[in-house]
């Protein structure tokens, strides 16, 4: 087991937690582009969208999708984290970030699918029924695949 001062900064002197937040950041950003680019023909917007909304619907989706990310990392830090993070407590921030994003992430569905019929599934898009409404899994497994490869890529980046 490493010292706090060795766990705090890696051999560059950069604090761990900068490094795995780097690390977190652009393994969410490229996971989430890729995810949102492969899952858009499960959206109706493959069928009834010009090519310019549905590189649009993407974008947008990415950029939300980084902000969710950030939030629910930041939200498990705050309540799970330590100073030597992520060398420290390291499990329980991701897991409260999985939990984080998976629930904003039904709740959003739900809004967007079912309230204000934002935007919709296609008939492609496999669902399970989730609190009386029909949740689409591909959105789900997002943020549980996407993540969790996010934080593998902060293990190898703070060397864990």
């Amino acid at each position: 087991m490493r010292g706090n001062i060795e766990a705090a900064s890696g051999p560059d002197g950069r604090p761990a937690w900068l490094r795995g937040f780097r690390a977190y950041l652009s393994a969410i950003a490229v996971g989430n582009l890729a995810w949102e680019t492969l899952q858009l023909p499960l959206y109706a917007v493959w069928e009834t969208g010009a090519p310019r909304a549905q590189a649009i619907a993407v974008v947008h989706c990415t950029g939300g999708d980084l902000l969710i990310a950030l939030s629910a990392l930041m939200l498990a830090l705050v309540l799970a984290g330590h100073e030597s993070w992520p060398h420290r407590r390291f499990w329980a921030v991701a897991s409260l970030t999985l939990l984080f994003g998976a629930a904003y992430t039904t709740f959003s569905e739900w809004l967007n699918v079912v309230v204000r019929a934002s935007w919709a599934y296609s008939e492609r898009m496999p669902v399970i029924p989730v609190f009386g409404f029909r949740l689409g899994l591909a959105p789900l497994l997002q943020w549980i695949v996407v993540p969790l490869a996010a934080f593998a890529a902060v293990a190898r980046g703070t060397r864990m």
